[in-house]
Formats: C-alpha cells, structure tokens, sequence
C-alpha cells in the first residue's frame, strides 16, 4: 500500500472547517498512476477537490487488469507511519509481508488491516502464481494523535459481517453499518463498507447524519442519489443523510466510506502522516539510513527509495483546496 509516485505532493488535511454540514453531490475524478509492475491506479484521495472523507485519507482504484502474462502488483518494501492500511480486492490475490514478521495472502472480500502506528515497512505483491485478472481498492485511515504512536501490527479477517437488504448485500470491512461491526481494529468513528447490488436493485442504505460520506464505484452501473457514478470515481456525499439511494442499472459494486469528520490536522507527504513538517522530515532520514521502520524478509528486490523532500516548506491547506 504505497504512495509509489517519485514527486509526492505535500498536503495538510483534517479539521472540521472544510466539512460540508449538509448533503452534496460532489463528483471526483481520478488521478492516473503506476502502482509497481503493471498496476496502473485511479487516485481519488486525496483529490484536488477534497482530501478526507472521515478519517479516509487516501483512496485508489484499480482494474480488473488482465495479468495473465504479467507479474502484476509488484510493490517493494516501503514504510509507513501514523495511519492504517486497509486491502481490499473483487478479483486476483496480494501477498502482504510486513516487518513485524507478517506473511499473508489477501483474497477477494477479505479484510488485510495494517496499523502502522510509530513505524512500519511492507511489501506487497501478486503471488507467482496468480488469477488472471487483478482488481481492487486500496486506502489509508489517518490515525489520531492519541493512537499515531502505538505498536505497529498486521490484521486479516476473512469472515466479515453483511447487512442484507433485496437486491443488496454489504459487507463491512471496518466500523459499523446498520447494528454490524467489523472485527477490524478501528480507532475513530468511521464505516468502509463493499456494496454488491444486482440489477434493478433500489435500495435505501442507513447512513447516520453526524457522519460525512463518500461512494466509490467499483463496477457496473449504479446510480448513487440519482447522480450516475461510473466505475474509478469517487461521489462525496457531505453529511446531514439519515438514508442514500442507491439504484442500480447493472449488476454493481461499491464502496461506502463515512466516519465522523477528523478533528486534527495532518501533514502527509510519501508515506507518511504526521502532524508538522519536521516529523514528516525526520521520518524520511530515518527510513533512508535504516533505523525504526524494521525490515521485511522474504521479498526478492531492494527496499524502496524515498523521494527528495519539497524544496517550498509545507503550508496548511485544509481539507479542501
């Protein structure tokens, strides 16, 4: 789970000054990136328009690639600090080493949470031998200040609760939806759920009205509170909703991201989130001379390097631009 681009952008996200108090159709569109290997991505976290839904600080969709004669995701080892990773595939398989000594493979709608807390380093990569086709979201949840320091760990959770509805089944990855609970580890207010809906599905979802949130499209054709959302684009909904329309034209997939609008400001830069520019910076050098993110073994290639930090110091911008 890597932010792999060579010129990362520095951005301050969080505070409640940019949260929109009522219900909006914001439509987002997404930034085209290489993700390793072949896996090109669809960026749509943070965005020109928006960077936070709740505590969700970083979103990319990708596929269904056809990799059949390719190696796929192809992620060399790379750290991470004050956030949580959260896989989470329709097609294809990720192989998740990390450097507390995890080694797990992640399957479609199975949950792989990585807390990265003070300091960790992964590697992510399609198994040698792998499906043909490879598709998925992957995104971070920023952690708050009280939690940003805790030991790092791995978490994978194959059996996950569903909320059913006809024509709807909701799986919930991490939070809770409708009286369901994930047993992922979650330390805000927050909701990730995967809606599979068949066709001509209309449905109502129960959404809570202190919570901002957002719908990504994984497949198919649906339309999210009339507004038609095409698979690789991201639909902020504000708060204020107590329900959301969903209807879909086609067999469909989704992402429902909410949680209650992340209080304290952030500075994210590469891979990493911090709250100042000087722990965004001792950071770096501490991941380019080896200390404190730890090592991962078994991954055949070299760590990644980190990129040269900005030459401009980083300056808060909000949650929006």
């Amino acid at each position: 789970m890597s932010n792999l681009d060579r010129s990362p952008v520095p951005s301050v996200c969080g505070g409640r000054g940019f949260v929109v108090a009522e219900p909006v159709r914001e439509l987002l569109s997404p930034r085209r990136l290489t993700l390793g290997g072949s896996t090109e991505v669809r960026r749509l976290l943070p965005n020109l328009g928006r960077r936070m839904i709740g505590a969700w600080a970083f979103v990319d969709h990708y596929g269904p690639d056809d990799i059949a004669d390719e190696p796929g995701m192809q992620v060399p080892p790379h750290p991470h600090m004050g956030l949580q990773t959260v896989s989470w595939l329709h097609e294809g398989e990720v192989l998740h080493r990390d450097s507390t000594g995890s080694l797990q493979t992640i399957r479609p709608r199975e949950l792989g949470l990585m807390t990265s807390g003070r300091a960790i380093s992964h590697s992510e990569e399609s198994p040698r031998a792998h499906a043909r086709l490879l598709h998925g979201a992957q995104l971070w949840v920023a952690l708050p200040d009280a939690h940003r320091h805790t030991d790092p760990r791995f978490e994978h959770h194959a059996d996950l609760p569903t909320v059913e509805a006809p024509g709807l089944t909701a799986t919930v990855l991490l939070g809770d939806l409708d009286g369901s609970t994930s047993p992922g580890t979650a330390y805000t207010p927050i909701v990730g759920a995967d809606l599979a809906l068949a066709r001509g599905a209309d449905v109502r979802l129960p959404l809570l009205p202190d919570f901002e949130y957002g719908v990504l499209s994984m497949s198919g054709e649906v339309h999210v509170d009339g507004v038609p959302v095409l698979p690789g684009s991201l639909l902020y909904l504000g708060c204020g909703r107590t329900e959301l329309p969903l209807r879909a034209e086609s067999d469909a997939g989704l992402m429902l991201l909410g949680g209650e609008p992340f209080e304290e400001e952030l500075v994210m830069w590469w891979n990493f989130v911090g709250r100042t520019q000087a722990e965004i910076e001792q950071a770096r050098e501490d991941w380019t001379k080896g200390n404190r993110f730890g090592e991962v073994t078994g991954y055949d290639g070299s760590p990644l390097r980190a990129p040269e930090l900005p030459s401009v110091p980083l300056k808060p911008r909000g949650r929006v631009r």
